[in-house]
């Protein structure tokens, strides 16, 4: 009997020091989120509005400031609409996301993206406070966007919708602006 006991006082022990050495289970820092700590699942569609918001801030909220325009040199915009540009601003206008599985979902195919230039030209050089002087070139595209949207709809009859020859246009503007070398200050006036 005293055996037996023994045996399985070693067995308690040994499998109390095998479960609180996974390292999880005993607090080995001073510091401590109490019930903070346990994981809580967080959506795709929420990780993915921060890393959307930052990626435009970085690439098209930004106006940059570029040299000054030379005489006889190109008086164009450089830079038409990117196809992630496009999308992006299609997505914010007609937005996909948040369908349901199995009850609605939407999906667009085959898209094509014909950009076009509708207006270029550039304003005549005036004071921008916290740039100085400078000149405003201004580029507005036309982008016509052709795609197949296909939609599942799954309640209370299954069936699908097919949309072949569905077009958007969207209007685009970039603005940018150039330095201006020797700006007339007027009468009094000194930069």
């Amino acid at each position: 009997m005293l055996r037996k006991t023994i045996t399985t006082l070693c067995c308690l022990i040994f499998a109390s020091v095998a479960i609180t050495s996974s390292g999880c289970f005993w607090q080995t820092s001073a510091i401590s989120l109490g019930p903070l700590a346990v994981p809580i699942p967080v959506t795709p569609y929420m990780h993915k509005l921060p890393e959307d918001r930052w990626h435009i801030q970085e690439r098209y909220k930004t106006v940059p400031i570029l040299g000054p325009i030379v005489a006889g040199g190109p008086t164009t915009a450089l830079d038409p609409p990117s196809d992630d540009e496009v999308m992006r601003a299609f997505e914010k206008a007609r937005p996909i996301q948040g369908g349901m599985p199995f009850l609605y979902e939407t999906q667009r195919n085959n898209v094509r993206i014909v950009t076009e230039k509708i207006a270029d030209y550039v304003d005549p050089p005036r004071h921008y406070p916290l740039i100085g002087p400078a000149q405003l070139h201004h580029a507005h595209y036309k982008c016509t966007i052709y795609y197949s949207e296909i939609r599942w709809i799954g309640w209370p009859i299954p069936h699908k919708l097919e949309d072949e020859d569905a077009a958007e246009v969207l209007y685009i503007d970039h603005n940018h602006f150039h330095m201006v070398g020797n700006m007339d200050p007027g009468v009094g006036t000194n930069y």
